[in-house]
């Protein structure tokens, strides 16, 4: 069971709650977790922190579903239908050349269109007021302060969605925690248990403090179809500075994306002149020596696009 619990919770940066965590993972065999995803932009290593937890989740015995999210991408203004639909089938191909081939891909459509369905979206609304969702939706709609009615529904289309695909662990980024907790509350009102949360950390922007990674801004993220130089380009640029972790990406995608990913040591390859090769068998190790100013940040860039050039490069042959 500890094996198992260390599998699901690392690189969390919450459980909700870590008890009733323990009391699924007793009582039932085999869990269902799941995460969704608006199919809008490409996929960036922002992503890729959740579909490493995903593999994570398969290998603690659970049944992993990936929702792809094409009325919610709609709603949230994000596209029309005909490339919303085009975007689904690549993220699809995408997740299977990560790993995720066992994995049951849900869309959205397939069962947000039924009667019983609406009705329980409808009874979330009539328990919520239009501030609270909005709320809920701060950290993902792009500009809150104009938001359409779709985007109010958006949170209760997201709770609904976790009682019709089975769900007892709900994985997503820290930022879907408010929808998650507005799940968690509300979930009595549509007959169902309330929900375990996960969530995972976010990548902050390469170009400095302040921002995440995100899809409409290119310069801040790497994405899946970024070719050697491009990766090399943005990394070689990317806020990185000496002895600091706070908001670092480079050591974030250290920890939440090459460390999961890798099998053996990471290896820093510099010349004797500055200390030579050196591995680190944990994301700690590499980071106590970072922290200490052992480790120089152009060796730490080399490194990490030595392996995001491979990772990418495997993701991309599909």
């Amino acid at each position: 069971m500890d094996n198992r619990l260390e599998i699901i919770t690392r690189n969390a940066e919450e459980v909700v709650t870590e008890e009733e965590l323990l009391a699924l993972l007793n009582k039932k065999k085999e869990p269902v977790c799941y995460c969704g995803y608006e199919t809008s932009g490409d996929v960036h290593l922002g992503h890729l922190v959740t579909m490493s937890k995903l593999k994570d989740m398969e290998k603690a015995g659970f049944k992993v579903k990936v929702l792809f999210a094409d009325w919610h991408t709609w709603l949230n203004r994000k596209g029309n239908w005909d490339w919303i639909h085009e975007q689904t089938s690549i993220w699809e191909e995408t997740f299977k050349s990560f790993g995720l081939k066992s994995t049951e891909y849900v869309l959205g459509s397939s069962f947000e269109r039924s009667l019983e369905y609406i009705d329980d979206v409808f009874a979330l609304s009539l328990d919520t007021t239009i501030n609270r969702a909005l709320r809920s939706m701060q950290v993902i709609a792009r500009d809150i302060e104009h938001a359409r009615v779709s985007q109010v529904l958006y949170p209760f289309l997201q709770i609904v969605d976790i009682k019709y695909l089975g769900v007892d662990v709900a994985i997503g980024g820290i930022e879907q925690r408010k929808i998650h907790m507005l799940g968690r509350e509300l979930s009595s009102k549509i007959d169902y248990t309330p929900f375990v949360c996960l969530h995972t950390p976010l990548i902050s922007s390469l170009t400095g403090p302040g921002e995440k990674m995100s899809s409409s801004k290119p310069e801040s993220m790497i994405s899946v179809r970024d070719e050697e130089p491009a990766i090399k380009e943005k990394i070689n640029k990317a806020y990185c500075p000496m002895g600091v972790k706070e908001e670092n990406p480079l050591l974030q995608i250290a920890r939440l994306i090459l460390f999961p990913k890798i099998t053996g040591a990471f290896e820093i390859k510099r010349s004797e002149k500055y200390g030579g090769n050196v591995e680190f068998d944990s994301y700690d190790s590499l980071e106590r020596a970072y922290l200490s100013k052992e480790v120089h940040p152009m060796d730490l860039k080399k490194s990490v696009i030595d392996y995001l050039v491979e990772i990418i490069s495997e993701i991309r042959s599909i």
